[in-house]
């Protein structure tokens, strides 16, 4: 392979032709982000999206280290001067990192073996004697190359033996031929280490455990490896255990390439020769590959569903710009209380405390009443932590004496993971100096159920706990993904360049945290930006920058009504032609998809724009700054389940869709555990992903299968037969996913704190706010 073949390959990989890899190489090259050249270089590239360009990046990346490390291998094996016609055609034909690795390791620098100190004591005569005549007996040939060190026949054959093992470990041919036999029948075994049965009681699927290499699917994978990591597992890779001892086919192969098919004293010694290599060095080795293999193969797929459920909960649907109030639930330290308005201003703060040890419930339900009449709430945020369930029992009860009507607010349980990280972060403790940070993590929950993406940004991605055993995964590979993850989503909705916060700037195409920095300084010194192009005047933002970014922020209101939509300041001109050609105005015409769709897209093609770019500017005139994400819709727990001892098999349920796996999806059904919808649960038919039916953040009903509670188990359905054929399927499968730890809680106080005092005053305080 060459340079020049990294086009050819990667676009045989993402479906495209070598000449649109090679366009987007450049525009990469030239610094380009992948969101830019998604939306506005689909020409040039022949219309690669996002995820073609995301997997290009990748595999450019590893490609180009590959010919990296080839040319490194040809400069070190030309300087020892082994460089063979034959060895630089196999060097130029290795297609990964494993097979240019294999080649070189016979030419590697190595400390002294012991097959350098046989052939150091003349022992390669006595392989090429064993080898040249298979009727001779190795024993007696092993007499004439006795040596100090070797000083006895026994001692002259094991050094025979170390130079015969060290050649088979260093042919490149054999080792890719064994390795790939290991892959097909390999057999992934876990045992428990014994006396850790108890304590390792988390591993219990895996004490007695045995799959397919090839087949283990990465949950299981990761889930034994951690085992292994914490001491409770021993893993280990079964090569044919069935086989007779030396007649296994991977020994069988090793002795065919000292070619021991006889059946004389040598080909005896060179057969038992070729399968103690195998045995003691080879499968060793091989075995140590393959892990890697699957540690890598696990780790890809576990950061794959990582990053697609980070996806689905960043374009979650937004509840909009309404005042809205976040509940931090807690029991002894109290339930923190934030109110931010419609654009997330925090308009007041307080902590309450309905629960143990105080159980102040009528004192904590005025004081919530009291902000809701005072700042207009509209929506009510409660995080899914400890005492969420009694939190929002808490503020039902409120909102059932409130007057029915718009003015009621909606209550909502929202994930508050990465809150906390939020909340400690030197970004909060810049955004609000003098707030607690027990409260701080409050203001993010309402604010993530305003507007999911402009506030979780502000998280580590890691920190958000949409994935399974993420830290056990690389760390750079799981960041760089989940920062992709972020980029795309962050510029497939588009920021308000007046309102957006330093880290959602940062995420758009071409700005970063510098720029992000100062333009929120140049736009809190100078005021709102006017147009795009007053971008120009911010310090250090140049043209480049300018080009990445400007198509995906707004400007609602401007002077320009182009600047309120994704259609890119570089092509204003096409757009002003297409609404002259309706002769209308453009503030008329933005919107009006009856005109708009009359027009005849190819007659807006220019030199400059093709088709592509015309049919996106007139799908944007259509429906002006639209946004992808869904709309908002909230699950309704039911009445009484509140624990998982209230769960019954049969009972219909609404829920939340919390994580998607690849064994299937986790559903928030309020009783603080999540249940388990298995894929061969999850719809009327064979489902080979399960993103195919859900993503994280979807509403669905589901019918409780089997609850155990011991384990902290919940199995659903969301088959229309109710889970008749969970059972089943169940024994089918065998060991499955392991649901996540169950979240803390709490119970509510029976009898509040206060007595009717408390009562007149929570009386009083209705009557107060809403007239009641």
């Amino acid at each position: 392979m060459s340079v020049a073949r990294i086009p050819e390959i990667i676009a045989a990989e993402i479906g495209a032709a070598p000449r649109q890899v090679v366009a987007a190489v450049e525009l990469l090259d030239g610094g380009a982000t992948v969101p830019f050249v998604a939306r506005y270089r689909k020409e040039v590239t022949g219309g690669l999206d996002d995820t073609q360009l995301r997997k290009l990046e990748e595999r450019l990346g590893y490609l180009r280290e590959l010919e990296a490390r080839r040319a490194a291998i040809l400069t070190e094996i030309t300087g020892q001067g082994k460089l063979t016609d034959d060895l630089a055609r196999a060097i130029a034909g290795a297609g990964t990192k494993a097979e240019l690795e294999d080649i070189y390791l016979p030419y590697k620098p190595k400390r002294r073996t012991k097959a350098m100190i046989a052939r150091e004591a003349g022992l390669q005569a006595l392989v090429d004697a064993i080898l040249a005549d298979r009727s001779a007996d190795p024993a007696a040939l092993a007499q004439g190359f006795l040596s100090e060190g070797f000083a006895d026949a026994k001692a002259a054959l094991e050094g025979a033996r170390d130079i015969l093992a060290e050649g088979l470990a260093e042919d490149a041919a054999l080792l890719g031929r064994l390795r790939d036999h290991m892959r097909k029948v390999g057999r992934l075994s876990a045992k428990v280490v014994a006396g850790k049965e108890q304590a390792g009681a988390k591993f219990s699927d895996y004490f007695d455990h045995n799959e397919p290499w090839s087949d283990a699917p990465s949950h299981r994978v990761l889930a034994m490896l951690r085992g292994r990591n914490e001491d409770v597992l021993t893993l280990d890779l079964e090569i044919d255990p069935e086989a007779p001892r030396g007649e296994s086919p991977a020994e069988r192969a090793c002795g065919a390439q000292l070619a021991a098919s006889g059946s004389g004293p040598g080909d005896r010694f060179l057969h038992e020769a070729a399968a103690w290599a195998w045995r003691v060095k080879l499968k060793t080795s091989l075995t140590l590959d393959l892990m890697a293999e699957l540690r890598e193969r696990a780790e890809a797929e576990a950061i794959r569903v990582f990053a697609r459920n980070l996806k689905d909960l960043l374009l979650a649907a937004p509840a909009g710009g309404k005042a809205t109030m976040g509940l931090d639930p807690g029991i002894r330290t109290g339930v923190k209380v934030a109110v931010v308005d419609a654009t997330g201003k925090l308009l007041a703060t307080d902590t309450v405390y309905p629960f143990q040890p105080k159980n102040d419930l009528r004192g904590a339900q005025v004081a919530i009443a009291k902000l809701i009449g005072s700042h207009g709430v509209k929506l009510i945020a409660i995080g899914n932590g400890t005492a969420s369930r009694e939190t929002e029992k808490m503020v039902a009860d409120l909102l059932a004496l409130l007057p029915a009507g718009e003015n009621r607010p909606v209550r909502v349980v929202v994930s508050e993971a990465g809150a906390s990280v939020y909340s400690a972060s030197e970004l909060a403790a810049r955004e609000f100096p003098g707030l607690d940070v027990s409260l701080r993590g409050a203001v993010s929950i309402a604010r993530r159920l305003q507007d999911p993406l402009a506030e979780l940004v502000k998280i580590e991605p890691k920190s958000i706990g949409v994935g399974q055993y993420q830290h056990d995964v690389d760390q750079h590979r799981l960041a760089k993904s989940l920062d992709a993850v972020v980029e795309d989503a962050v510029n497939a909705v588009g920021v308000d360049l007046n309102t957006a916060s330093g880290p959602l700037l940062a995420r758009v195409s071409g700005v970063g945290p510098s720029l992000a920095e100062a333009i929120v300084a140049h736009r809190d010194a100078n005021g709102p930006f006017a147009s795009r192009r007053d971008l120009l005047k911010v310090p250090r933002l140049g043209p480049k920058a300018f080009e990445q970014a400007a198509g995906f922020l707004r400007i609602t209101g401007g002077k320009e009504p182009l600047d309120a939509s994704s259609v890119h300041p570089e092509a204003y001109d096409l757009a002003r032609r297409i609404v002259s050609a309706c002769g209308r105005d453009i503030r008329s015409l933005m919107g009006d998809s009856v005109a708009l769709k009359k027009l005849n897209p190819a007659t807006f093609v220019d030199e400059a724009f093709g088709l592509p770019t015309v049919k996106d500017i007139l799908a944007e005139l259509e429906k002006p700054g639209r946004d992808p994400r869904p709309g908002f819709r909230t699950a309704t727990f039911a009445d009484g389940v509140e624990e998982i001892s209230d769960l019954k098999p049969g009972m219909v349920l609404e829920g939340t869709v919390t994580n998607v796996a690849a064994f299937g999806a986790f559903v928030d059904i309020g009783v603080h555990q999540d249940g388990l919808v298995h894929v061969s649960q999850l719809a009327d038919r064979f489902v080979s992903d399960p993103h195919e039916v859900v993503k994280a953040g979807d509403v669905v009903r589901v019918t409780v299968v089997e609850v155990d509670a011991a384990r902290k188990r919940i199995g659903l359905t969301m088959k229309k037969d109710g889970g008749a054929s969970a059972k089943s399927a169940r024994e089918e499968r065998g060991a499955g996913g392991r649901a996540p730890a169950p979240k803390g809680r709490a119970p509510m106080s029976a009898e509040p704190k206060g007595g009717s005092s408390g009562g007149n005053a929570f009386a009083d305080a209705l009557k107060g706010r809403f007239g009641r």
